[in-house]
C-alpha cells in the first residue's frame, strides 16, 4: 500500500466524514495546518463563501516558487540556475544541493535528500492538486456564491491543477494522475501515465477553462493579483506544448537508450510543433483583442530607465508583463530572508556575463586574438562601467554603464552597488570581499532595501517575454527558419532595453541559438535555462568549462576602474562523466517500493 498516496487518501477521507465539530478557527487551525487536524468536516469547509475561499487559497499555497526559502529547501536554499552554465555555487557545506549532489554526481535514487532540485512525493505540488480537487468537487454546495463566482473559481482550480502537473512533468516526465479528491476507502492504485497522456491531460484541463469558463482575461483587481486568469491558462497551454514538442521528447532518437513511454513520445511528429504554434497564435490573437498585458516600457531612453522597466517586468506585483505569479507572502524581505543570507555564496559565471552585449548592441567578443575581441589583460575599455565627466553626490566620478541594461539587473558586477547600497564586494580588495565566481546574483536581490519593500513579494512564474521568445522558437521550427513575426517577437523584447534588432537573414539554427541566448539574458534566475537545456537536449551547455573573473579595484571602497583576470572554475563531474539521465529527476526508491504504480526514470 502506498503510504504517501494513502496519506492523501486518509486526509481526504477524514475531510469527507461527517462529525459534530465545535467552532473551528479556519485560518489558524485549517489553513495553518491541514483541515483534518482541526476536525473540520467537508460540510463546514463549504458551508459559506468565506470558508470555501480558504480551501482554494490553501490550494494556491502549494504552488512551487522559484525563489528559494528554508520552507521548501530546494537545493539547500539555492537557485536552479546553479546547476546550469549561468551560475555556480561556492557554498561548500552539507546542505548545498549543487555542491553536494550535482557537481560531484552524488545524486541517486537512494541518496535523495530534501536539498535536491526536485524530490518527487515530498513537494507541495501535491497539496495544490489535493485541495484543488476537493474544491472542484464541493464548491457547488456553497449557498452564498453565485453561479458565475463558482464557475470562475472552479476554472482557477483547474489552472492550478494544470500548473502543478506541468511543473511536475518538467522534472520527471509522465506523472501519477490523480483526477479527483482521493477517498480513504479507495483502492490505492495510481499508476504512472505516459508522457503523451500527461501532456494531453494537462491540455484538456486548460482547454476546458479556455473554452468553457467565464474566467477573466486578466485579474485587474489588486486583491486578486496572483489568481489564475484566462491569459494564464492560454500561456500555460503554449508552454506545455512547446516543452513537449522539443527534441528531447519529440524525436525518433531516444534521449537515452532506455527512455520509455513515460519519459518521451518515442517518435518525431512535426504536428507537435504545429500545435505549439497554434496555441501561441491563439494567445496572441486574444492579446490583440483584449490588451491588458504588454512589455513594460522605459519612461525615457536612459540606461537607468531601461533597467528599471526590466525590473518592474519581473519584480512588481500587478506588472503588465506577469502572466502567472506565485506568492508566498506579502513582505518579500521576511519571506526570503534565507535566500538573501546566501547571496554571497552563489553567483553568475563569466560565461553568462559574456552573453550580454555592449550598450550599442555590439556583441561582447572575448577573444584577445581577434582585433575586435576583448582582451581582459589589456582591455580597450572598461567592460562594465566607464568614468563619466560628472561627479556623483559624494564627489566621486560618475560611472556610466557600458553593457545591456539587463546585465546589471541580473548580476552584481564590479563597480555597481549591491543589496545594502554599498559597492558590490566582488573584487578581491573590496571591504567584505566574498569568494564567488566574480559576480553575485542581482535579480530579486536588488540594490536597496527600499527596492525590495516597494512591492509585494512574488515569483514571476511566467512572463509575456517568455511566451514571445518561445513562440518565436516554435515559428522557427514550423517554418524551417525565422518568419517576420518570429523576428518581431524577439526584437520587441530586445528593443525594450535599447538593444537593436537581430541581424536579418539568420538561418534556422542561427536563429534558434539567438533565441536561446535571448531567453538566457531576459529570463535568467526565473528557472528557464535548466528546462531549455533539458528540452532541447543541450548537454553541451553544461559540460563545457565554466569561468569566473578575478577583479581588483583601484580603490578599496569606491573603485572607478579595475584590472581583471579570468579563471576556470573547478571542474564539475558532468564535464567528463555526463549522462543524459540528468535531464529528469530520479524517483525516490521508497516511493517506487510503495507499489502504487510509480516507475523509475531512465538511468537511475
Amino acid at each position: 500500500m502506498n503510504k504517501y498516496i494513502r496519506k492523501i487518501g486518509m486526509a481526504l477521507g477524514c475531510c469527507l466524514m461527517v462529525s459534530s465539530c465545535a467552532e473551528v478557527s479556519f485560518w489558524d487551525n485549517f489553513l495553518g495546518d491541514q483541515p483534518e487536524s482541526s476536525g473540520v468536516t467537508t460540510e463546514e469547509m463549504f458551508s459559506s463563501r468565506v470558508n470555501a475561499e480558504q480551501v482554494l487559497t490553501y490550494a494556491y499555497t502549494g504552488l512551487i516558487s522559484g525563489l528559494p526559502t528554508s520552507g521548501d529547501n530546494k537545493l539547500g536554499v539555492n537557485v536552479l540556475e546553479a546547476i546550469t552554465d549561468l551560475c555556480y555555487s561556492r557554498r561548500d557545506n552539507i546542505s548545498d544541493g549543487p555542491m553536494t549532489l550535482y557537481y560531484n554526481g552524488a545524486l541517486s535514487a537512494t541518496n535523495l535528500p530534501t536539498h535536491s532540485a526536485y524530490l518527487f512525493g515530498s513537494e507541495t505540488d501535491w497539496r495544490t492538486i489535493r485541495y484543488a480537487w476537493l474544491y472542484l468537487e464541493n464548491v457547488d454546495q456553497v449557498p452564498d456564491m453565485t453561479a458565475t463566482e463558482k464557475d470562475q473559481r472552479k476554472a482557477e482550480a483547474k489552472v492550478l491543477l494544470a500548473l502543478s502537473y506541468y511543473d511536475m512533468m518538467k522534472y520527471i516526465g509522465g506523472v501519477p494522475w490523480l483526477d479527483h479528491a482521493v477517498d480513504v476507502n479507495e483502492n490505492m492504485e495510481f499508476p504512472r501515465v505516459t508522457f503523451s497522456q500527461t501532456v494531453e491531460n494537462i491540455v484538456a484541463l486548460l482547454d476546458d477553462v479556455i473554452n468553457n469558463s467565464s474566467l477573466p482575461w486578466r485579474q485587474t483587481d489588486a486583491t486578486n493579483y496572483g489568481r489564475m486568469s484566462k491569459a494564464a491558462a492560454m500561456a500555460l497551454k503554449f508552454k506545455v506544448l512547446l516543452f513537449a514538442a522539443s527534441p528531447t521528447f519529440n524525436s525518433n532518437t531516444p534521449w537515452r537508450s532506455d527512455a520509455d513511454e513515460y519519459t518521451c513520445y518515442g517518435n518525431y511528429d512535426a504536428s507537435r510543433w504545429q500545435r505549439a504554434v497554434d496555441a501561441g497564435n491563439a494567445f496572441f490573437t486574444q492579446l490583440d483583442q483584449n490588451g491588458e498585458y504588454s512589455l513594460v516600457q522605459p519612461t525615457d531612453d536612459s540606461h537607468r530607465a531601461r533597467r528599471l522597466a526590466f525590473r518592474q517586468a519581473y519584480f512588481n506585483r500587478g506588472s503588465s508583463e506577469v502572466l502567472i505569479s506565485v506568492h508566498k507572502g506579502w513582505n518579500n524581505e521576511s519571506v526570503h530572508t534565507d535566500f538573501y543570507s546566501q547571496r554571497y555564496y552563489t553567483g553568475p559565471t563569466l560565461n553568462y556575463v559574456n552573453m550580454f552585449a555592449w550598450d550599442d548592441g555590439t556583441e561582447f567578443q572575448e577573444d584577445p586574438d581577434d582585433p575586435n575581441g576583448f582582451d581582459w589583460a589589456n582591455p580597450s575599455r572598461q567592460p562594465f562601467f566607464e568614468e563619466g565627466e560628472d561627479e556623483d553626490e559624494d564627489g566621486l566620478p560618475d560611472l556610466t554603464p557600458t553593457r545591456d541594461p539587463r546585465l546589471y539587473e541580473t548580476a552584481a558586477v564590479p563597480g555597481d552597488d549591491y543589496y545594502g547600497g554599498t559597492a558590490a564586494p566582488v573584487y578581491t580588495n573590496a571591504a567584505g570581499y566574498h569568494l564567488c565566481p566574480g559576480f553575485l546574483i542581482m535579480k530579486y536581490v536588488l540594490q536597496q532595501s527600499d527596492d525590495r519593500s516597494s512591492t509585494g513579494e512574488q515569483w514571476s512564474h511566467t512572463r509575456l517575454a517568455e511566451i514571445m521568445l518561445g513562440y518565436a522558437e516554435a515559428l522557427n521550427e514550423v517554418n524551417n527558419g525565422p518568419t517576420t513575426e518570429a523576428y518581431q517577437m524577439v526584437n520587441d523584447v530586445r528593443n525594450r532595453v535599447g538593444m537593436p534588432d537581430l541581424p536579418e537573414n539568420l538561418s534556422k539554427d542561427a536563429f534558434l541559438e539567438a533565441v536561446l541566448k535571448e531567453r538566457a539574458m531576459e529570463l535568467g534566475f526565473e528557472e528557464v535555462r535548466w528546462f531549455d537545456i533539458v528540452r532541447r537536449g543541450r548537454s553541451d551547455l553544461i559540460t563545457k568549462p565554466l569561468y569566473g573573473l578575478t577583479s581588483v579595484g583601484n580603490d578599496r571602497n569606491n573603485p572607478t576602474s579595475f584590472t581583471f583576470e579570468p579563471f576556470e572554475i573547478g571542474a564539475r563531474y558532468w564535464e567528463s562523466n555526463w549522462d543524459t539521465k540528468w535531464y529528469l529527476a530520479p524517483i525516490p526508491q521508497n516511493e517506487i517500493n510503495k507499489d502504487y504504480g510509480m516507475t523509475q526514470n531512465p538511468g537511475w
